[in-house]
């Protein structure tokens, strides 16, 4: 505890408002100029956060101005404020950089927040190892503690610090990827298939060579990773061939742009609209709100109807039956305005009706129409066309005949029905 000591001894032989001062114009300063160069930057950013104090830029300057102040200080009194200070905003800066950027990543997962605690507990008890002086001492236990992996002994510390190094340098990589798909591929990639796919890419990238890098840096030798790529490769070739053809299919999916984001697909029956793809499978969200989550190699392999490959346009179809009696003339026009009394009913394609049989109620007529946003749903457009069609049908005096069935006896006296439909007395011959 000597360490302790001499920062309290420190404390009552200084005069602690030159250090509060001096601390005080650290922190103004770094806020105005993290303000100065915020201002119109897009909210929720990791350099600037909601309102500048909580950025990642702020806790970075107020370390660089203090740091700075101790050392110009320290040349007249002792500096024991300014040297709580340094690991205070050391570990502030961690936090914010490892929440900020988990959070951008992952807007959506439910175990950043966990993460988040986690890393300031840590952190913070860090800071008061090094503030009250045990730090060095912790480490040098943990150093003298070892475990065996085979032939190869590891200290405790050598584990954590590697454990530290990989979670900095992957946080810092997602940040470069996040920061790869914001600025750049927004604005340069419109197609938003490919801008997945280059997010995708650049990710893996990234994080490959972060990995790489985390391993040299602790010493592990990289020419081993030769006897575990060939077998990944022979696991490739036979268990993870199904998973490995996914991920592949995804990827030329993506570069093909076959299948886009948005695009109106019909797999297996199942017809919808494609919200993601991912680079093992793709969500598809029927109308009914449904998902189906299909494997990529299906998609590559098999038929898949793409309703908007080439056009946007889906040809929908209605039949209806009316009385042999009826005109064919006025049938095919009140079918046709009833298809143009629509909205979503393109006009520059007309809907047309046709004669398409002789059925055996009446004549069956098909009303053809397009429409150019399938992804509102079909169903509802559907059932305007029909309100109106038996609107019209009714309005013409055109009679749409019920189910009618002629019924022969042979050798037998028919009986006869009663008048009244509530009799239910025995008929009698």
């Amino acid at each position: 505890m000597t360490e302790l000591q001499n920062l309290l001894d420190d404390f009552n032989n200084t005069r602690i408002w030159v250090e509060l001062g001096a601390l005080l114009g650290c922190m103004v300063v770094a806020w105005a100029i993290s303000y100065a160069i915020g201002r119109g930057q897009p909210k929720e950013s990791v350099w600037f956060g909601r309102n500048t104090l909580d950025g990642f830029l702020f806790p970075v300057l107020a370390l660089a101005l203090v740091y700075g102040a101790r050392l110009v200080v320290a040349q007249y009194q002792p500096v024991p404020l300014l040297r709580v200070a340094v690991p205070v905003f050391i570990s502030l800066a961690v936090i914010r950089l490892f929440a900020l950027v988990l959070r951008v990543v992952f807007p959506e997962s439910g175990g950043v927040r966990l993460l988040e605690r986690v890393v300031s507990w840590l952190a913070w008890l860090a800071a008061m190892l090094w503030i009250v002086g045990l730090l060095p001492t912790v480490l040098s236990e943990l150093d003298n503690i070892t475990l065996a992996f085979g032939k190869t002994k590891v200290s405790v510390r050598t584990i954590i610090e590697g454990v530290l190094s990989t979670s900095v340098v992957l946080v810092v990589v997602l940040w470069i990827s996040a920061a790869i798909e914001s600025r750049l591929l927004k604005s340069h990639v419109s197609d938003l298939s490919m801008r997945k796919v280059a997010s995708n890419v650049t990710r893996s990238v990234l994080l490959l060579v972060g990995f790489l890098f985390v391993l040299s840096a602790i010493g592990v030798d990289l020419t081993a990773l030769s006897v575990l790529g060939g077998a990944l490769g022979v696991g490739l070739g036979f268990g993870l061939q199904k998973l490995a053809s996914n991920y592949v299919s995804g990827f030329v999916i993506l570069l093909e742009r076959s299948l886009r984001i948005g695009d109106t697909v019909k797999v297996d029956g199942f017809e919808g609209v494609v919200s993601d793809i991912k680079t093992r499978y793709t969500l598809i969200r029927s109308a009914s709100g449904r998902e189906a989550i299909v494997p990529n190699e299906k998609l590559i392999t098999e038929r898949v109807e793409n309703l908007s490959l080439a056009d946007s346009r889906v040809l929908l179809s209605t039949t209806v039956s009316v009385g042999y009696d009826s005109d064919v003339g006025a049938v095919q026009t009140v079918l046709k305005e009833a298809a143009l009394g629509v909205d979503r009913v393109l006009k520059d394609s007309p809907p047309s009706a046709h004669l398409s049989a002789f059925g055996a109620d009446g004549l069956e007529f098909t009303l053809w129409y397009w429409i150019a946003d399938p992804q509102n749903g079909q169903s509802n457009v559907r059932s305007e066309i029909h309100i109106r069609m038996l609107n019209g049908l009714r309005a013409a005096n055109i009679d749409i005949p019920y189910p009618q069935r002629v019924v022969h006896v042979k050798g037998g006296i028919v009986p006869a029905l009663p008048a009244d439909p509530s009799d239910t007395g025995a008929l009698v011959d």
